[in-house]
C-alpha cells in the first residue's frame, strides 16, 4: 500500500501537474506547484501570504509581477545544468507565461523581501558527499545563498547507481542543532540510454517518540512529503540519474537548515575522506549526461 505521504505523477489539475499547499500537506509552512505550460501559455497567480521561487524544469518563459519582467532562460531538462529562478514576496499578483515545466516553490512569511532573478551562471554549485554517494547540489534558495523570510530550497542530482540524501537525517525541532523544516521532495529520473523510463527509491522514517514509515518507488513527477522523521536515502537505480527538488519552511525563529543524522549512520561521512567525488559529477549544459 503506498503511503499518504507519496503523491503520484499527475495527481494535480491542469495546468499544474503538481499543486502541493500546506492544507493538503497537513502541515503549515511549505508549498510547491508545477505547470505545465503549452507552447506561449501563460498563467496568473497570487502569492498571498507565501514566498515563491520559480524556476524551469524543463522549458523556459517569464515571470511578470506590477511592471517588472524576469526572464526565466530555457533549459532542456533538469540534468543541464542549474536554473535561473525568480523570488517574489509576499501580497502580490504575478503572470508565468512560457512553455514547458516550470516550478513554484513557496512557503508561508511574514516579512516582505524584493522581488529579484537569480541567473543560472551565478547559482554555487556543491559536490557533496564522494565514492556512491556523490550528488551535485544547486544552491539557488538555501539559507546561506539567498535572502529570504522563510523558503528554503535546492536542487539535487544524484548519478545512476549512487545514494544520495545520506546518511539518513532528520530536522524536525527547534534545538541549537537542528531546525524544525517540513520538506518536499520532487522527482525526475532520467530514461536510460536505450530511452526506457527510469526509477529510484526514497525512505522515510521515524523515532519511538514519533514514528514514520515510507518507503517508496518514485518515477518522473512524483512527490514524497517528510513531515518529520530521518529522511534517506534517495537511491538511483543504476543506469537512471536521479534529480529532486527539495522545498523546505518551518516554524522556529531562524531560517537555517540544521540537521541531524541517525547517530548510527554518521561514521559514513568519516569514509568520504579517503574517497574521489564520483567521476561523472558535475553535470552541466555542456557535458549533458
Amino acid at each position: 500500500m503506498r503511503s499518504k505521504l507519496y503523491i503520484p505523477a499527475g495527481s494535480a489539475t491542469a495546468p499544474f501537474t503538481v499543486a502541493i499547499t500546506p492544507a493538503d500537506a497537513g502541515w503549515a509552512e511549505s508549498s510547491l506547484h508545477v505547470l505545465d505550460l503549452a507552447e506561449d501559455g501563460s498563467v496568473s497567480l497570487q502569492t498571498g501570504d507565501t514566498e515563491v521561487m520559480i524556476l524551469p524544469l524543463a522549458g523556459g518563459g517569464s515571470v511578470t509581477c506590477g511592471d517588472e519582467t524576469f526572464a526565466l532562460t530555457p533549459r532542456a531538462s533538469v540534468f543541464d545544468g542549474p536554473a535561473d529562478m525568480v523570488y517574489l514576496g509576499l501580497g502580490q499578483e504575478y503572470t508565468v507565461t512560457g512553455h514547458g515545466r516550470i516550478a513554484i516553490c513557496g512557503a508561508r512569511a511574514a516579512t516582505p523581501f524584493p522581488n529579484r532573478r537569480v541567473a543560472a551562471a551565478d547559482v554555487a554549485v556543491e559536490l557533496r558527499g564522494a565514492g556512491n554517494c556523490s550528488r551535485q547540489v544547486h544552491n539557488f534558495g538555501t539559507a546561506t545563498a539567498f535572502e529570504a523570510d522563510s523558503l528554503i530550497a535546492c536542487e539535487v542530482i544524484t548519478p545512476g547507481g549512487n545514494w544520495s540524501s545520506y546518511p539518513a537525517h532528520k530536522h524536525d525541532e527547534n534545538t541549537d542543532v537542528e531546525t524544525q523544516l517540513e520538506e518536499i521532495y520532487y522527482f525526475e529520473i532520467d530514461d536510460s540510454p536505450a530511452g526506457t523510463p527510469g526509477f529510484g527509491y526514497h525512505r522515510v522514517y521515524g523515532t519511538p517518540e514519533r514514528p514514520i514509515e515510507v518507503l517508496e518507488e518514485v518515477r518522473s513527477g512524483d512527490v514524497v512529503l517528510v513531515p518529520h522523521g530521518y529522511h534517506g536515502p534517495s537511491i538511483a537505480a543504476p543506469g537512471h540519474h536521479m534529480y529532486y527538488l527539495n522545498v523546505m519552511a518551518g516554524s522556529g525563529p531562524h531560517r537555517a537548515w540544521l540537521i541531524c543524522d541517525d547517530p548510527r549512520h554518521t561514521w559514513l561521512r568519516s569514509s568520504w575522506e579517503h574517497q574521489e567525488i564520483d567521476p561523472r559529477l558535475p553535470f552541466n549544459a555542456t557535458q549533458g549526461v
